[in-house]
């Protein structure tokens, strides 16, 4: 069976987007710069950033592994997957919120970029049955 380019997915697309706004804020909100060093800090605000970052960059390759897998369990697997990281993001932006993150504009595009990803996967999960 041939594979579909990925680059035409909608919620491929919208996957992609959201880990570039996720790298973006996660820059902007952390005190340690270096997003590579994230994962070392100590610091409640670096880590949820990180958090973001890494739960964004595993969406993609969620969507990527079940539009390639023939098996309905790695798919359905994938699914779920999915679910939970876009909750744990949202989790996230509340912990920020929470710690005195104070530009809440910024949080704010984020839960409306989530949003704008769950329509977008909700279609692409009816394509997937």
């Amino acid at each position: 069976m041939p594979y579909r380019n990925l680059n035409t997915v909608p919620v491929y697309k919208k996957a992609l987007s959201l880990c570039h706004t996720s790298r973006e804020l996660a820059s902007y909100f952390s005190y340690n710069k270096d997003l590579l060093q994230l994962y070392k800090s100590s610091s409640l605000r670096d880590i949820m950033a990180n958090s973001i970052l890494t739960d964004a960059i595993l969406l993609p390759i969620q969507i990527e592994q079940a539009e390639r897998s023939d098996c309905k369990h790695t798919k359905l697997h994938s699914i779920k997957f999915i679910n939970t990281i876009t909750r744990n993001i949202l989790s996230y932006c509340n912990g920020l919120e929470h710690h005195g993150v104070k530009e809440k504009e910024y949080l704010n595009l984020l839960r409306t970029e989530i949003t704008s990803f769950r329509k977008s996967y909700k279609n692409w999960r009816r394509s997937l049955r």
